[in-house]
């Protein structure tokens, strides 16, 4: 049976009185979301090891004229977890998510990725485009084992190796310009869907299945995904924190790599890192509804 975190570990979190939303995704498993809002909906993704708490400086503004739609992928957040770092997968990942936007039947999507939500999210877009409106694209990539990995990457992938208990709020913390900007209230609030070194199964998994070589698993829907994107035709926005350590180079990369990525704005957000929404989360919601505006 997979684990699920006890609900009054998530009374009380600061900025986040949203009530619980469940969908039975593949397995039998449950899959939690924000659903906030009316109109046409923008679904937000989080990546490591973070889950829908992420995006709460966002939620409010989006939800003033769109539905706002922040799941947990399984492992995170409110959502069921697996309790074995091997029974996560790609696969496993993408399938769910696959499940989920069936389940709640979402279509004309403003999707908005970072991270490992880039990874799959933009693996779906590409294979689901029928339901995608237009991308907006935060620090993430797409990596097919080939190119070489930032030596901040490879520090945190050999952390979460060899580290028994991942301490998933001080990496939060660690993954800001200003650590001192998240106070301890809310350092908690990032740690509480994992009360047990089990629970973290998930988050120790990301970082291990970013593919190292052509042939990993996952490899091959990196390259075909690269290749789709770069006829992408819809809107496209890039908005990165260039200064994130892991990521922020990739933003050149996207804008070269979608044609109409170059038809907005290169903004870019120089006093934020890796966690671009916990620092500028109303910054970035505006320049969301901008981008929406701007392509209808």
């Amino acid at each position: 049976m997979p684990y699920r975190t006890p609900a009054e570990r998530f009374e009380g979190l600061p900025d986040f009185p949203y009530t619980p939303n469940y969908v039975t995704v593949e397995d039998d498993l449950r899959m939690h979301y924000v659903d906030e809002g009316d109109g046409p909906p923008i679904l937000c993704l989080h990546g490591a090891p973070t889950w829908a708490y992420l995006y709460r400086h966002m939620i409010p503004p989006l939800s003033e004229s769109h539905r706002v739609v922040v799941p947990d992928f399984i492992g995170f957040g409110r959502s069921d977890k697996l309790t074995a770092v091997e029974d996560y997968s790609f696969e496993l990942h993408y399938n769910t998510l696959r499940a989920f936007i069936a389940s709640l039947d979402l279509t004309d999507i403003t999707l908005v990725v970072q991270d490992w939500g880039g990874l799959l999210g933009l693996a779906y877009a590409a294979r689901h485009p029928e339901r995608i409106a237009r991308l907006v694209i935060l620090n993430t990539f797409l990596p097919t084992g080939e190119e070489e990995k930032s030596p901040a990457f490879l520090q945190w992938r050999r952390f979460v190796e060899r580290v028994p208990d991942l301490p998933i709020g001080r990496v939060v913390k660690q993954g800001l310009a200003d650590p001192s900007s998240l106070s301890d209230a809310e350092e908690a609030a990032y740690e509480a869907p994992f009360p047990t070194p089990e629970s973290k199964a998930g988050a120790v998994a990301w970082p291990l299945l970013v593919p190292m070589t052509p042939d990993a698993p996952g490899a091959d829907i990196m390259r075909s995904t690269r290749a789709r994107l770069a006829e992408w035709s819809k809107p496209a926005f890039v908005l990165f924190a260039p200064n994130d350590p892991i990521l922020g180079e990739a933003h050149s990369f996207f804008r070269t790599l979608i044609p109409t990525a170059s038809n907005q704005p290169n903004i870019l957000l120089d006093d934020a890192e890796h966690f671009l929404q916990e620092e500028r989360g109303s910054s970035i919601a505006q320049h969301v509804l901008a981008f929406i505006s701007r392509a209808p």
